[in-house]
């Protein structure tokens, strides 16, 4: 059954609500094969996405989404082996994975995360959950934060309605287009936060072999065993601005695009 989207937009700002974090990730990527059990300060890089969402403060269940294949038998070992739940789905069209996910798991808003995000900070993902439900917002984000630190936080509701919708390849891809351009339909809660950042093209997502150069040199000078905040980072490349130099040329697909990166 079509919901109906002109009735939807959520009046939750006094909801209490479960938070899932849906995590996707699978080994097939494309620009860089097997990242997600890449060693990255002496564990697999998913490790370390896994481990900040478990600090992130009002999340109530950790799901890893990935794909059929036993290429990523390996991942969801780690998942387990961490606690977290797996669901297992289509590769192609991951809106479907998270939906389904969400639909299994459960939760009355759900936090995307992705696989190749190593420096997804805690601080600030638990602040997107506080925004959502203090905004009675369907769909929420802050997009200046650096690329690869940020969560996307979306009621479960308006999830389904986007899974019923959608019908274009890179609304299948990337889970929320229809909701973003649908404005008409939901209520979007999309604004910067302040932020301490003298590098506006700051890229710390790892999609490239200089994306991990990247990683692999904070990590290197900021790990000491447990996830460290957005502003060492920063600090950091400060004390090291080369750093953000390595990987200033790679080339961010756009939303449109509709090849699975993770």
């Amino acid at each position: 059954m079509l919901l109906n989207p002109q009735s939807h937009k959520s009046d939750n700002i006094t909801m209490k609500g479960k938070v899932t974090a849906i995590i996707q990730a699978r080994m097939g990527s494309t620009r860089l094969p097997g990242k997600a059990m890449i060693d990255l300060g002496g564990k697999p890089l998913l490790y370390h996405v896994f481990e900040r969402i478990q600090v992130t403060a009002g999340v109530d269940r950790i799901v890893l989404a990935t794909c059929h294949g036993e290429r990523n038998n390996g991942i969801i070992d780690l998942a387990r082996s961490m606690g977290i739940d797996v669901f297992i789905g289509s590769e192609d069209n991951v809106l479907e994975r998270f939906y389904c996910a969400a639909r299994q798991f459960g939760g009355d808003f759900i936090m995307r995360v992705t696989g190749d995000n190593p420096f997804t900070d805690p601080g600030y993902a638990e602040r997107t959950i506080r925004a959502i439900k203090e905004t009675g917002a369907d769909l929420c984000y802050f997009p200046n934060l650096p690329l690869g630190t940020g969560v996307g936080m979306v009621t479960k509701s308006a999830l389904e309605i986007a899974y019923r919708r959608s019908d274009q390849p890179h609304e299948f891809e990337h889970v929320t287009p229809y909701i973003k351009e649908h404005p008409d339909e939901f209520k979007l809660h999309i604004c910067d936060i302040e932020l301490h950042n003298p590098f506006p093209n700051l890229r710390l997502t790892v999609d490239t072999e200089e994306d991990f150069e990247v990683a692999r040199r904070v990590y290197a000078g900021c790990y000491r065993g447990k996830p460290f905040p957005l502003s060492e980072v920063i600090s950091y490349i400060e004390k090291n601005p080369d750093i953000a130099s390595i990987n200033s040329a790679i080339q961010q697909r756009p939303m449109t695009h509709s090849s699975p990166t993770c």
